[in-house]
């Protein structure tokens, strides 16, 4: 393993989605593939929700900022596998692998904000109904969407500054298809504390901290459902938070598989697939989740398609 010392060479290694020959190009192609029908789901989304006035509700507001997060986070890395797999470079400068780390986790703080805002915005929908359009105005929510943006560009900076003062690291190679977090800060030659307690106490308030705000709601919404006597009811209720449910526990279920996982070499292939799976996979199937299950968004596409016709 060979010493980096970041005055002499400013650059990393990226060893790639896998290294077996054969498999590059189905590889490439698969994610190509999910990649143009990720943007595709999502700019639909996007559209519809910007030009049907029927979707110009707080909930699609925020679910348009989703479909720009899920494009972006699937833009700023994916753009590294097409680019090694087109020119064969490998390498990453360290202004690059930096800037690339620090708009994912930013992307990925901003996804875990928004989601906890939209599961306070089906709170206040099922079980306040009759505040919901005083307290959930568009000006509340822009603000609200802001914060979102603000923290997590902000709070990233001082890791990015952190990781940009280290001069020794053990390898220029980094066993990922991007530069993530976790593999960064495993390679300075000796641990930096500072470095890894700031990391732990982001994760706790920006990780942890968010996934019980964003189920939180959720006790007071299942027993505001249970209160309603018809069966029919229960289901119309449950089916108006169903999506937002479904995305919060995809998205939360592939962070846990990717950053919880033990420190071997025998997992760092899986994690690859974990960290495939949510960069690639969870931005196409949430414009999908949200089109297939709700009837508002699908009703606007066929409103949109005669209109075209």
């Amino acid at each position: 393993m060979s010493s980096f010392n970041q005055t002499l060479a400013m650059y990393f290694i990226l060893s790639g989605i896998s290294n077996v020959p054969e498999l590059q190009l189905p590889i490439f192609l698969l994610v190509l593939l999910t990649y143009l029908l990720t943007l595709g789901g999502n700019i639909t989304i996007f559209l519809l929700v910007c030009l049907d006035h029927h979707l110009h509700t707080p909930m699609y507001f925020f679910l348009s900022n989703l479909s720009i997060l899920d494009m972006s986070s699937a833009t700023i890395t994916m753009h590294r596998v097409f680019f090694s797999f087109i020119t064969g470079d490998t390498t990453i400068s360290f202004f690059a692998c930096i800037t690339q780390m620090y708009i994912f986790a930013s992307l990925t703080t901003d996804e875990l904000l928004l989601l906890t805002i939209m599961s306070y915005d089906r709170y206040m929908a099922i079980c306040h109904p009759l505040h919901y359009h005083t307290r959930m105005c568009l000006k509340f929510c822009s603000r609200l969407t802001a914060i979102c943006w603000t923290v997590g560009f902000v709070q990233v900076l001082p890791l990015v500054v952190m990781i940009s003062n280290i001069t020794c690291f053990k390898t220029t190679e980094i066993n990922h298809f991007f530069c993530d977090i976790m593999p960064l800060i495993r390679l300075p030659c000796n641990k930096v504390f500072s470095l890894e307690l700031y990391n732990f106490i982001n994760g706790l308030l920006l990780a942890v901290l968010p996934f019980f705000l964003t189920f939180i709601p959720y006790i007071f919404i299942v027993n505001s459902i249970l209160k309603i006597r018809s069966s029919t009811g229960r289901r119309k209720t449950f089916y108006t938070c169903s999506s937002h449910l479904t995305v919060i526990i995809l998205l939360y279920t592939s962070l846990v598989c990717q950053y919880l996982q033990p420190d071997s070499t025998a997992s760092k292939g899986t994690n690859k697939l974990y960290s495939l799976f949510n960069t690639a996979a969870v931005p196409l199937l949430n414009p999908l989740i949200y089109s297939l299950k709700n009837k508002d968004v699908k009703d606007a596409l066929k409103r949109r398609m005669r209109l075209k016709s």
